[in-house]
């Protein structure tokens, strides 16, 4: 056969190939598009502890050893055995303690606990079962009850109650001492937070769920940390200032045995860092920060005591941007050492012998992310990798190499292990190996017909540019004019315009094969452009956010392939609260608008969280109502989808009760789906949920967004769908 003939024979099928099509069964299903996992330091200095064949428990049953977690010196492993989910961070499971020499295994409870972990010696473990603190010792297989009161809905020991849990970031609420000698722990008192009610539609008679949760301007729990002699088993109290306070974190030091306990008001706005010692739970001040605005520690770890016993290390925003300090122990001496103008994301690892401090910063752009090592004076600072995209970096224990997960939002991600070279304090990069370069997910997205996502600069009307991405087709005919999606959350601090592979779904994909361009624009409020961007939003969540998404909105309109009678706005959460106004306050610029989950009121949500931006509906009830879409509803000309699951123990199903009140107190005419007993990610379980879910949304925006260039046959297993040959 002629080679010119073969080539001729051989195109058709290439040129299908380019062209397959996202389906909903790929994204959601098959896990069609799912990259590879690729293990870091941690994984590997594991792996050759145990034989999973050799796990059984003591009937001689073989165990799940999926999940596990290794003692200090590597002698004894802990493996998780049916974990329960409870809330977005907390869980229960069977644990099984395993000794490595013997192969032997033991039940650590006779019930599901929380939080196991070995003491730092690996002798002891401590765990929480039914509210209450508990100490196993594995020599004897002695437990002891470290707390006898905890009850449910009224006391809790060494687990963070709903609210600490999801807005300070943590649900383990006790933490081990560096030599093992103490266990911290928080206790507490929920007598006084008012109860909220959910209602599962499981049998003939349903069941309640009632547990604590104070919204805006409710009660809190008395909060009390504890410390706990292992040696002696007496318990003395932390003594600080009580109030209406909170304490979002406790850390030993790393020497010296001292206990910090974090306080702050609770207007979030003062922090102070109090050195407690363990056997008199005396304090005195190591630390305090005031902001105009509040100091952000929601999910900030980055407080690192060395080993010198002479400073800590941490991050703060008190100069306008993200930066790494250091202050003496004894408070005399503080060094701002990074005073870049971009924001520091995390400290990624501490080598106190050389003096070196490694970090990633959102730079060049704050949708970039790179690798950065400095003195701990600030006079040497070296950028350890380079250019646009995403560096994603961990470190091995003793700061010699590390892996970078690296990736733009256009290509898959490849990870590379590097050797760090330090010469004199001047530190150099060498590549070791390429571990990974997604080569199966790139050769599969190659056979998809994919758009190419852009950058955009959008011009707002308060002198702001704000940036955002764009995805069109991958056919795009600028002569057509294409409907928009914007995808949107929008939240304090949040960032969703990122350089990195995943920021653009295959979701995001499949609607612009569909013939959409996609938008996502951060708004005012979002994160990594510093402190007065993400707070100017203070005292009145909504406003600035939605006049950034109308803004962004009319800008695209006036481009020549836009169609602006058909432009969308879909968001999740925050996302659906942003969505929401955006169908109320920007009606003249969106015509369609798809909320998930959405606050409507944040009357109706936790305290900390709306408390830090907002303070609390006595304080601000202008704040709380002016950008309530519930009270917008009246402006409402285009369409609107209203989603919620009925189990959501975060943003309550109320919200969208409340907004359907409203709506058919306008008799505004809206759609509405509601997910059975689902929580705040609605889905979960071998039920279809999540399918059903986004078959729903998508067929949706087929109908009520696309135009005539849009393909609007139904996707899904919708019993709607037309059959095959109709």
């Amino acid at each position: 056969m002629k080679q010119g003939l073969l080539l001729f024979l051989f195109l058709p099928l290439f040129a299908l190939a380019q062209n397959s099509q996202i389906t909903l069964e790929d994204i959601y299903k098959k896990g069609t598009f799912r990259g590879e996992f690729v293990p870091g330091f941690a994984a590997e200095d594991n792996s050759s502890l145990f034989d999973a064949k050799d796990v059984k428990d003591e009937t001689g049953k073989s165990l799940n050893t999926s999940e596990y977690e290794v003692s200090a010196d590597k002698k004894r492993i802990l493996f998780f055995n049916g974990r329960e989910p409870i809330y977005r961070r907390s869980s229960k499971a069977t644990v099984y303690v395993y000794d490595v020499a013997t192969k032997k295994t033991v039940s650590l409870n006779k019930g599901k606990v929380l939080h196991p972990t070995f003491s730092p010696d690996g002798k002891k473990i401590a765990y929480v079962f039914e509210n209450n603190l508990y100490l196993y010792d594995i020599a004897s297989g002695k437990t002891t009850a470290v707390t006898t009161d905890g009850k449910w809905n009224n006391i809790i020991n060494g687990n963070a109650d709903w609210v600490y849990e999801e807005e300070f970031s943590f649900s383990q609420a006790y933490q081990w001492s560096a030599d093992g000698a103490y266990l911290a722990y928080y206790k507490f008192d929920e007598s006084r937070v008012k109860e909220y009610n959910i209602t599962f539609y499981n049998d003939e008679h349903n069941r309640e769920y009632r547990y604590k949760y104070p919204k805006a301007g409710d009660s809190n729990s008395t909060v009390t940390i504890h410390i706990y002699n292992i040696a002696n088993g007496k318990t003395v109290p932390a003594k600080y200032d009580q109030g209406d306070i909170y304490i979002p974190r406790i850390v030993w030091t790393t020497t010296g045995d001292k206990l910090v306990v974090f306080w702050m008001n609770r207007k979030q706005n003062d922090l102070k860092l109090l050195q407690t010692d363990p056997i008199t739970g005396n304090a005195s001040p190591l630390y305090e920060e005031k902001n105009k605005y509040y100091v952000d520690i929601d999910g900030e770890d980055d407080w690192h005591f060395l080993k010198n016993g002479k400073q800590f290390l941490f991050r703060s925003e008190k100069n306008g941007w993200s930066r790494i300090y250091a202050q003496s122990m004894d408070g005399k001496t503080e060094t701002e050492i990074t005073k870049t103008a971009y924001d520091i994301t995390g400290i990624d690892g501490i080598d106190e012998k050389a003096g070196l401090i490694y970090y990633t910063a959102a730079y060049p752009t704050p949708m970039d992310r790179n690798f950065f090592v400095t003195d701990f004076a600030g006079k040497k600072i070296t950028q350890l990798t380079a250019g646009r995209g995403w560096h994603r970096v961990e470190l091995n224990g003793d700061n010699t190499k590390f892996y970078d997960y690296y990736s733009d939002i256009n290509t898959p991600q490849t990870v590379t292990l590097y050797d760090l070279q330090n010469a004199n304090g001047k530190v150099s990069v060498v590549k070791n190996k390429v571990v990974n370069e997604s080569t199966k997910l790139k050769s599969l997205l190659a056979q998809y017909a994919l758009g190419k996502s852009e950058f955009i600069r959008v011009p707002n009307t308060k002198g702001d540019t704000l940036n955002g991405w764009m995805l069109k087709p991958a056919n795009f005919d600028p002569a057509k004019k294409y409907p928009v999606l914007f995808c949107n959350y929008g939240g304090p601090g949040s960032q969703q315009v990122a350089n990195r592979f995943g920021a653009v779904s295959m979701w995001h994909q499949m609607l612009a094969q569909r013939g959409f361009i996609v938008v996502s624009v951060d708004n005012t409020g979002t994160g990594f452009r510093g402190e007065e961007f993400k707070k100017k939003t203070y005292l009145q969540l909504g406003k600035f956010e939605i006049e950034d998404q109308i803004d962004a909105a009319k800008w695209l309109a006036k481009m020549p392939f836009v169609d602006a009678s058909n432009i969308g706005h879909w968001g999740w959460s925050f996302g659906g609260f942003m969505s929401s106004l955006a169908i109320t306050r920007g009606a003249d610029a969106f015509s369609a608008a798809v909320a998930v989950a959405p606050v409507t009121s944040w009357r109706y949500y936790d305290n900390i969280y709306t408390e830090r931006y907002m303070r609390t509906p006595q304080e601000n009830p202008k704040g709380y109502d002016d950008n309530s879409p519930i009270n917008h509803v009246s402006e409402i000309r285009g369409k609107y989808l209203l989603i919620h699951g009925t189990g959501d123990d975060n943003v309550h199903f109320q919200n969208s009760v409340q907004m359907v009140k409203a709506l058919v107190k306008a008799n505004v005419d809206f759609e509405t789906m509601y997910y059975p007993d689902k929580n705040h990610s609605i889905s979960g379980g071998p039920d279809n949920t999540t399918y059903h879910l986004w078959s729903k949304m998508t067929n949706w925006i087929l109908q009520n967004l696309g135009n005539e260039n849009v393909n609007k046959t139904r996707v899904g297993n919708s019993v709607n769908a037309p059959k095959p040959g109709m």
